[in-house]
């Protein structure tokens, strides 16, 4: 993936956080990931691409970084079903917004969420994603990106 493309992702991810509190989010130097099992936080939501492109993007934050996007919405129902809703709300966000930058055959799923650890997250094995890491609030949360050209 071309650093063109990452930049697309890390301004929608800026926009996002932008419009929560005074606190501006920190997005890190993307880096590449050998398609292992990837390091997971506390939430995840996986959005499936199909079309012209085909992968994940993943989003996947600390409970606390969740909590602070819940009180910053004005939320008080800081419960798992909310932070599992929210985590899957954020990634259809992330992708639904790139699929504007990448065109009508950029193709999302529906999230697949999941607290903790999941059995299994397959990666293609002989593929790299690249890890979008962000700090906002003292607390950290990552973008998973794996399309295949």
């Amino acid at each position: 993936m071309k650093e063109k493309r990452l930049q697309i992702f890390v301004d929608i991810i800026k926009n996002y956080f932008g419009q929560f509190g005074q606190e501006e989010v920190e997005v890190d130097t993307p880096y590449l990931l050998e398609n292992k099992q990837p390091t997971v936080l506390d939430y995840t939501g996986v959005i499936g691409i199909s079309g012209i492109k085909k992968g994940v993007v993943c989003f996947t934050a600390t409970e606390q970084l969740l909590e602070r996007i819940m009180r910053e919405m004005g939320e008080p129902d800081q419960s798992d079903e909310n932070f599992v809703d929210l985590v899957g709300e954020v990634a259809n966000t992330i992708a639904g917004n790139a699929r504007t930058e990448f065109g009508a055959e950029f193709h999302i799923s529906v999230p697949i969420v999941f607290r903790g650890l999941p059995q299994s997250m397959i990666l293609p094995k002989k593929e790299r994603s690249f890890i979008i890491p962000i700090y906002w609030y003292e607390q950290t949360a990552e973008i998973i990106i794996y399309l295949q050209d």
